[in-house]
């Protein structure tokens, strides 16, 4: 939840701000063009990236689940019949 929040953030500020610098809650010095390029080419692609892996793994994890919840049943529908 943390990473698809943060990349909609950004998203939406790079989105709002387009063609203006960045302010730097940290620094006079604002972003300037080129960090807003690495912010669009080179964060956010990583941002998805990771968040691609995370829905594979819920994916996996999800069909593991629904695998054991049809062997319990299976194996409970055995029981009753013996």
């Amino acid at each position: 939840m943390l990473l698809e929040s943060t990349l909609r953030s950004i998203e939406v500020v790079l989105m709002l701000r387009r063609d203006l610098p960045l302010r730097r809650t940290w620094s006079e010095q604002p972003y300037g063009e080129e960090e807003i390029t690495r912010l669009e080419e080179e964060v956010l692609p990583a941002i998805r990236k990771c968040l691609a892996r995370v829905d594979e793994l819920d994916q996996r994890l999800l069909a593991q689940h629904e695998l054991l919840v049809l062997r319990c049943e299976l194996e409970a529908k055995r029981h009753a019949l013996a």
